[in-house]
């Protein structure tokens, strides 16, 4: 009589073992084994710039030292992996990736015990939210909004709390699916949307004055954090995401009021020195050794535009906003936002921070190290509003600057720039001799 129970407790054991220990779907590699901690090391609450600043010796002993405090001083691991599942006592620093990872898409399934907060560090910054809903709340922090919700951005961005409350009750198992292209992050719990495409800020520049904030870092590690609660995690799978992918998601996002104003064929409707470009498999084409400003012949105040670009080894050109249809972009328009070779000093030598790419040319410095490589796509959207401009590059807002700020006894070279503060003007590309691409350029109006 004792052996069907043996057989059905080691079927029931075995289908369990399956479901634990489940296959990465297709495209995904998995990050946790279900076995040890391979892949994997110590981490806390640490700016990933920061480390990789810090001389090799030294970051290596920093790590070494996370690495130990996965285990308590007495020996006792705080992270074990029990019957598949990575196993967390709510102590300890937190299992980070030894990879670095960019644009992703994340699987993870988890359980909380009650009362406990956890959660998920994107690129080594804090981040996807992991509590107990039901739990007390005297500090009003929102834990009965539900979990998902990008936690450490400010109280009024988009993302911080969920747009719903899905979670399980604790001690069941919740799913996670993840999203990030760029510094823009969605979020699916238990296959519910949860946050829509919003921008992960940088928890570890918020103390510094405005300008002198970064965006997140556009690679670093995947970190499960550990605070105060047992946490149980599985099928922890991830998936790379290209840059024509990554495109193509931000892209879809936001297309509304949108309308194209190259239709990928000729230059109907725009103006200016034309026979500088050409017009070759749905892009234009910069001629090599044709300068001028192209643009589209309606006149704009405060808009969005949006455009894909590709630029050759030290490529140069601009973005014309609020050209008046003759002189120098840079000077006479509102601005010229730079188009340049992300390693284009490299090639060509040094170079202002004012002219890196996306900077308000001469004016203001936009944040470098967001470009995809030469040779790939990148997608830029643009936002003038009255004197302010936004650039965000693949997903990372590089520039947000108020040109009614700027001290122009200080722009570079002391040049002048008398239409600084136009309020109205067209959009184009400022060519400089060398063949950049452009397609899917739209425009809305604000």
């Amino acid at each position: 009589m004792l052996r069907p129970l043996f057989l059905l407790v080691a079927l029931v054991a075995a289908v369990a073992s399956r479901i634990v220990a489940a296959e990465p779907p297709a495209g995904f590699t998995a990050l946790f084994n279900g076995k040890d901690l391979a892949g994997w090391r110590g981490g806390t609450t640490y700016d990933h710039r920061q480390l990789l600043e810090l001389p090799e010796a030294e970051r290596a002993a920093l790590i070494a030292k996370w690495t130990a405090e996965l285990k308590g001083k007495d020996g006792k691991a705080h992270w074990t992996v029990e019957g598949g599942e990575l196993v967390n006592d709510g102590a300890g620093s937190y299992v980070t990736t030894e990879r670095d990872y960019g644009n992703f898409e994340l699987l993870a399934d988890w359980k909380i015990l009650p009362v406990t907060d956890s959660g998920i560090y994107l690129r080594g910054v804090p981040q996807v939210q992991i509590w107990d809903p039901t739990q007390p709340d005297p500090q009003k922090n929102g834990s009965a909004l539900g979990s998902g919700g990008l936690w450490n951005n400010d109280k009024t961005s988009p993302g911080r709390d969920p747009l719903v409350r899905a979670d399980k009750p604790a001690g069941e198992w919740n799913r996670f699916r993840i999203v990030m292209v760029g510094s823009r992050v969605s979020v699916w719990l238990n296959e519910k949307l949860v946050v829509d495409h919003a921008v992960l800020e940088n928890y570890y520049d918020k103390k510094l004055a405005a300008d002198k904030r970064r965006p997140i870092p556009a690679r670093g590690p995947i970190q499960l954090q550990t605070h105060n609660g047992g946490t149980r995690w599985r099928n922890v799978f991830v998936r790379e995401i290209g840059t024509e992918e990554s495109s193509r998601i931000l892209a879809a996002k936001g297309t509304a009021g949108y309308t194209a104003i190259f239709n990928g064929r000729n230059l109907d409707g725009w103006a200016g020195p034309l026979d500088a470009v050409a017009v070759k498999d749905g892009a234009i084409v910069w001629l090599e050794k044709k300068g001028g400003t192209v643009y589209w012949n309606r006149e704009l105040k405060d808009f969005q535009a949006r455009v894909t670009f590709k630029l050759p080894p030290a490529g140069n050109n601009g973005l014309a906003i609020r050209y008046p249809g003759t002189g120098d972009t840079a000077y006479v328009g509102m601005c010229e936002l730079q188009v340049l070779d992300e390693n284009y000093d490299k090639v060509k030598g040094k170079i202002d921070p004012r002219q890196v790419h996306g900077s308000a040319y001469g004016m203001v410095a936009a944040a470098r190290g967001y470009q995809h490589p030469i040779g790939e796509w990148n997608f830029e959207e643009v936002t003038v509003v009255g004197s302010k401009i936004k650039v965000e590059l693949n997903g990372t807002v590089i520039l947000d600057a108020d040109l009614s700020t700027v001290d122009l006894s200080k722009v570079m070279a002391n040049k002048p720039h008398p239409g600084k503060d136009r309020a109205s003007g067209f959009f184009g590309f400022a060519g400089h001799n060398d063949p950049v691409q452009f397609k899917d350029v739209f425009i809305k109006t604000l």
